[in-house]
């Protein structure tokens, strides 16, 4: 499962792309496209452990979990807002997302290193 988790991440990281550069073509199934790559994501990020669990770790990890949350939301709204609703929902996911992708990193370093 291990080995698995990277490869769906990366698979559901260039669908949800995909399907948010086509859908301002217009195309009927984009929305559908970006939804299952936001699942792939979400999914990939919540099974995903830490390699270890301090208090900044575990902060990081929630806010992560959020910005997942928020990609899913994004499909939703894709779906079944009038507007463009969607590019809110995911500009906050990707601004969460790319700020814990930063710091978790450095984070679990500094404490492997104590």
């Amino acid at each position: 499962m291990k080995s698995l988790l990277p490869g769906l991440f990366i698979v559901g990281a260039a669908m949800a792309l995909a399907g948010a550069a086509v859908y301002v073509t217009g195309w009927f199934l984009a929305p559908y496209v970006y939804s299952v790559g936001a699942l792939l994501v979400a999914f990939a990020q919540v099974f995903m452990p830490p390699r270890v669990s301090s208090l900044a770790i575990r902060r990081l990890r929630r806010q992560q979990l959020f910005g997942a949350f928020c990609l899913v939301l994004t499909g939703g709204l894709m779906f079944f807002a009038r507007g463009n609703e969607w590019i809110v929902s995911l500009s906050v996911a990707a601004v969460i997302e790319l700020y814990t992708a930063f710091r978790l990193p450095q984070e679990e370093a500094k404490e492997e290193e104590a």
